[in-house]
C-alpha cells in the first residue's frame, strides 16, 4: 500500500497533480495520445472557444462574469449585461485565452509549468488571483467544464478516428479533464 501525505495534497499542486495522474492513470502515453491529437483538434479550436462563449452568453449566471474588467485587460470595459455583446473587445481578449489554454492542453509538456498553469487556470476563476471582481461561482465552473468536455469529446468523435485511437484519444482527455476539474475545485474550499 502506498503512503499518501494527505496534508500536502493540500497545499503542494504538484504532489497532487502526481498523485490524482497516479491514482487516475494518466501518463505518457496519454500525453503522447493528447499531443498526437493537436494537429485535428487546432483545426476546431476556434468554433470550440465560439461555442464555449455562445453557451455562457446564454446565462445571466455565467455571462454576468464577463462585465467587470478581465485582469490583463486594458480596454473598455461593458456597464452592463445588455451591453456586452460577444464580438466585444473584452469578450475578444477572453477568447484568446480560452484558445491558449486549449493549444496548450495538446502541445505543452506536463511538467511543473504545465500543472502550475492548470492549477492557475482555476484560480484565475476566483479572488484569489487576476480581478479581485472575478469570483465565478463552484457552480458555474462545474457547468462550463462539463460543457468544455462534452465538446472536447464530440469533437475527438467527429474526428472519425481509427476506433483504438479514438478510444485512448477519449480516455486521456477524460482523465485529463478530471485531473483539471480537481485542480480548479481546490481553489474553493474554505
Amino acid at each position: 500500500m502506498k503512503k499518501i501525505d494527505e496534508s500536502r495534497l493540500e497545499h503542494d499542486f504538484g504532489y497532487r497533480f502526481g498523485y490524482l495522474a497516479e491514482f487516475i492513470g494518466f501518463g505518457p502515453t496519454d500525453i503522447q495520445v493528447i499531443h498526437s491529437a493537436a494537429a485535428a483538434l487546432a483545426q476546431i479550436v476556434p468554433d470550440l472557444v465560439d461555442a464555449v462563449y455562445q453557451k455562457l452568453f446564454e446565462y445571466d449566471a455565467t455571462k454576468r462574469h464577463f462585465v467587470p474588467r478581465q485582469s490583463g485587460y486594458e480596454g473598455k470595459t461593458p456597464t452592463d449585461l445588455a451591453s456586452l455583446t460577444l464580438d466585444h473587445e473584452m469578450i475578444q481578449f477572453r477568447k484568446q485565452h480560452l484558445n491558449r489554454y486549449l493549444v496548450a492542453l495538446v502541445t505543452k509538456p506536463y511538467d511543473g509549468q504545465m500543472v502550475s498553469y492548470l492549477d492557475f487556470v482555476g484560480k484565475m476563476h476566483t479572488p484569489k488571483a487576476g480581478s479581485k471582481d472575478l469570483n465565478v461561482p463552484l457552480v458555474q465552473m462545474n457547468a462550463l467544464m462539463g460543457f468544455v468536455s462534452d465538446a472536447i469529446l464530440q469533437t475527438i468523435v467527429g474526428l472519425k478516428l481509427e476506433r483504438s485511437a479514438e478510444i485512448a484519444v477519449l480516455r486521456a482527455f477524460n482523465k485529463l479533464l478530471w485531473i483539471q476539474n480537481d485542480l480548479i475545485t481546490r481553489h474553493y474550499q474554505a
